[in-house]
């Protein structure tokens, strides 16, 4: 049950992407001859009064087809409302909209996940301290076992399940810089100061941090708090996605074997959700921040790539470069891109079946 409910999330984002270009389009009276979902050959069409649609064999994506290249098209080459006749900026509006709709459609999902589910919060404000050995920058400042710190260079540490991440960033900030925290002990207030040592970004203090009070979940106040609330939740995970393309573009040979295919995805995916069936907003999300940011890398067969032809026609004053080759480098990424996913379903199969047989 839960393999299919990921099955169809993916289906979803898929639908999602594609409905973008698809109605950026069709908004704008540009023609639309195919809507498909998955490729390869069909297993069921319908034939709509302009539009074919589509669910074929491999689903390992999708596409918006266009007449102007279409022999059986009788649409004359000269028609203004093909794509290719269209201003530039018309067509970076079709291409870039499948990106644009898994971004709105991922604050979406956070949002309702927000209403839903309530916000993460503890019944007691501040971050319990527990202090690893008494040689610690912690420890030398003072710090002991059972502290409560309240706030660190005048940041207070409220109610919120972030807290934690929001200390442990800030030491990692301050490298060999003293940070004043507000400390409680018992019934005392303490004002004490504490060295975190290492390099920048990667510092610590020598503790254990953990909440005050129990977590829970509380309903949102009020509908502007939820997309207050989302909207966070949306911009850090943009920024955690990036910095993981970043740093596989950067360092790929320690981070390639991280890269997980769409079996290792479903995977993940339903064990998320039999663990807790409310995860299916946070992976829905994910992976639609995942695909529209991978889709708007400037790489042969997506949409980055057309971008990509796009600026290079603006920058030669509106003349493209040759029809031919650019079919050519799109049809060649393509078949990379079928190629990568296959190897990357087979790489996913081979380590699920390894793991069962070592359990």
């Amino acid at each position: 049950m839960s393999i299919a409910v990921v099955i169809a999330v993916l289906a979803v984002l898929v639908i999602v992407h594609e409905l973008g270009h698809f109605l950026a389009a069709r908004l704008q009276g540009i023609h639309v001859n195919r809507f498909s979902i998955g490729f390869g050959p069909a297993l069921w069409k319908y034939q709509g009064s302009q539009t074919e649609y589509a669910l074929r064999l491999f689903p390992l994506g999708g596409f918006v087809g266009f007449p102007d290249n279409d022999e059986e098209s009788t649409i004359p080459d000269d028609d203004p409302n093909l794509l290719k006749n269209r201003p530039i900026g018309d067509r970076a509006i079709v291409i870039s909209a499948g990106v644009a709709a898994n971004l709105i459609f991922a604050y979406l999902v956070l949002v309702l996940m927000t209403v839903s589910v309530g916000v993460g919060s503890v019944d007691q404000p501040g971050v319990k301290i527990s202090v690893n050995n008494p040689d610690s920058p912690a420890a030398i400042a003072g710090l002991q076992e059972g502290d409560v710190v309240l706030s660190a260079d005048s940041i207070n540490f409220g109610k919120s399940l972030k807290t934690l991440d929001q200390f442990q960033t800030l030491i990692a900030s301050k490298a060999n810089q003293p940070l004043d925290l507000k400390v409680k002990r018992s019934e005392q207030i303490l004002d004490l100061s504490v060295t975190p040592l290492g390099d920048k970004g990667k510092s610590k203090i020598g503790v254990r941090l953990s909440f005050v009070g129990k977590p829970y979940r509380r309903p949102v106040a009020n509908f502007g708090e939820a997309l207050a609330i989302a909207a966070e939740d949306f911009q850090n995970l943009v920024v955690l996605t990036v910095k993981g393309l970043v740093q596989l573009a950067t360092n790929f040979e320690n981070t390639a074997s991280q890269v997980a295919g769409p079996v290792a995805i479903v995977a993940m995916g339903s064990e998320l959700v039999k663990s807790d069936f409310k995860s299916i907003f946070d992976f829905t999300a994910i992976i639609s921040i995942n695909l529209a940011i991978i889709n708007i890398l400037p790489l042969p067969a997506l949409d980055g790539g057309q971008l990509a032809f796009l600026l290079i026609e603006a920058v030669r004053g509106g003349k493209p470069l040759p029809e031919k080759f650019q079919e050519t480098v799109m049809q060649g990424g393509l078949v990379l891109l079928l190629g990568l996913g296959v190897v990357m379903i087979f790489k996913d199969s081979f380590n699920l079946i390894k793991q069962s047989l070592s359990m």
